[in-house]
């Protein structure tokens, strides 16, 4: 019952928290295809996928896509596809289809496979019973900022266009 569960969550779920051998947990978008769930990463313009090695360990967290709370925690075995082998294909040939905003289109599976990792995060057939704690934790440091400050002059400079306009 339990990988039923894992298995229909994580299909229906855009995103999986996903936690390595080290670092914190993220958020990753990824395709479930053939009993795994599929992320590529770790290349130019694509997600990040720290504390992921090939034969490692990782706990993932689905969360609900309707309310957003935690629905099922799993653990994985690691796999990293090597590029153009028969199962890199395959899941290249899913992740390509929901990849949103990609800059190279058609071109993207070949930068896939010279840049970036294909990684299978397979199930072990272990669930992670839930916390009773809050996961809640602080934002991972990024170069984002939000909007800035104001320019002084342009609040004079709105207020001026107002009264040429009446």
């Amino acid at each position: 019952m339990d990988q039923a569960l894992v298995e229909e969550a994580t299909k229906k779920s855009g995103l999986i928290w996903v936690r390595g051998a080290f670092g914190p947990e993220r958020a990753l978008w990824h395709v479930w295809h053939e009993g795994a769930a599929n992320l590529v990463g770790d290349g130019p313009g694509e997600q990040p996928l720290p504390g992921l090695a090939d034969g490692g360990a990782a706990t993932v967290t689905v969360r609900s896509k309707d309310k957003g709370g935690r629905l099922v925690g799993w653990t994985a075995r690691v796999v990293e596809l090597a590029p153009h082998s028969e199962g890199w294909e395959a899941a290249v040939a899913e992740l390509k289809g929901k990849r949103l905003n990609a800059p190279d289109g058609e071109a993207m599976p070949e930068r896939w496979a010279q840049e970036c990792r294909v990684l299978r995060l397979e199930p072990t057939g272990t669930t992670v019973p839930p916390s009773s704690e809050a996961l809640a934790a602080a934002p991972l440091a990024t170069t984002a900022t939000t909007r800035r400050e104001a320019p002084a002059a342009l609040p004079h400079l709105l207020l001026r266009r107002k009264r040429r306009g009446k």
